[in-house]
């Protein structure tokens, strides 16, 4: 039994690390500053290095703590990201960024490695297994303040941004930018005067009414019907009494001698609505006017014959 046991929780243990490796495959590298300025995002020091941005493809949040960072394309020179940070679970599609500084006293997110302009720079992440997960190469030909970044988040090609125009430098959100809503816009088109909007509106409404009216409606019928259950259920419990009483029952002439015996000995009888019992109340008392109480006789007077 135990044996089986040991065995179900190898098995639980195996597939959970399997599922995490799997989860951490959804990581990308999302965009690349080579070269930063002051114009640019700055550090939690004030600084402005060279920033990689990493993002959670997946719908579910990921935990990066066991990957690594490298700029080495031999991947012999790589950098850990510690255990023990909270922010390094990246929430599901969102977005974290890797200050690469060369100063990883700094913390967490602070990598072992730099970055160099002018030049072809290599950057990949690997799992904790050493197996690749994504990589790319930002060109030479990138000039201070502009980016390498995807043109989707997670996937598409890669492209030059140099904030003008629509080629946004997104750091720590998404690289695609919309300043309208296209299934409003199509709404507002086809619906110019709102009665459209003013019908679903008032659906919603009435449709929510409704559902509250039956609800209430049929808790009350279940509860009437609950109720007469329970006084069906009590009456039949009392038939069933009175019947076993009536059963045992003694017979009248035995209840008639039980009755005269009770009137004879203790002087009661049975309550009967057709019978008025007067008993004598005799107080031991009597009122403070009473003349019993006097304090003095009332005189005689004396006949002389």
């Amino acid at each position: 039994m135990n044996k089986r046991l040991l065995l179900i929780l190898v098995a639980v243990v195996a597939l959970a690390i399997g599922a995490s490796a799997q989860s951490r495959k959804a990581v990308r590298i999302n965009e690349v500053v080579v070269e930063n300025t002051p114009e640019g995002i700055a550090d939690e020091y004030g600084a402005h290095p060279a920033w990689i941005e990493l993002f959670n493809s997946n719908f579910a949040p990921i935990e990066i703590s066991s990957i690594f960072i490298t700029t080495d394309p031999a991947h012999k020179v790589l950098y850990p990201v510690p255990l023990g940070d909270v922010n390094t679970k990246i929430p599901r599609r969102q977005h974290i960024i890797f200050w690469a500084d060369n100063e990883p006293c700094k913390g967490t997110f602070h990598t072992n490695f730099t970055l160099t302009p002018g030049k072809d720079n290599y950057i990949a992440i690997l799992d904790a297994d050493s197996s690749l997960i994504d990589e790319v190469t930002v060109p030479a030909t990138i000039l201070p303040g502009q980016s390498w970044a995807r043109t989707k988040d997670g996937s598409g090609e890669w492209k030059l941004r140099d904030g003008e125009g629509d080629r946004y430098i997104t750091p720590s959100s998404a690289n695609v930018i919309k300043d309208t809503n296209e299934n409003i816009k199509d709404f507002a088109e086809k619906d110019a005067h709102g009665f459209g909007m003013a019908i679903m509106a008032m659906s919603i409404v009435f449709s929510a009414l409704l559902v509250l009216c039956l609800s209430f409606y049929g808790i009350g019928k279940i509860g009437s019907l609950i109720a007469r259950i329970n006084k069906a259920r009590s009456e039949s419990t009392a038939d069933n009494t009175i019947s076993v009483v009536d059963v045992s029952h003694d017979t009248g002439e035995e209840i008639a001698a039980i009755v005269m015996a009770l009137h004879e000995h203790l002087d009661a009888h049975d309550s009967e609505n057709t019978i008025l019992t007067i008993n004598k109340v005799k107080r031991a008392y009597s009122p403070w006017s009473s003349k019993i109480y006097s304090l003095r006789e009332v005189p005689q007077r004396n006949v002389r014959h």
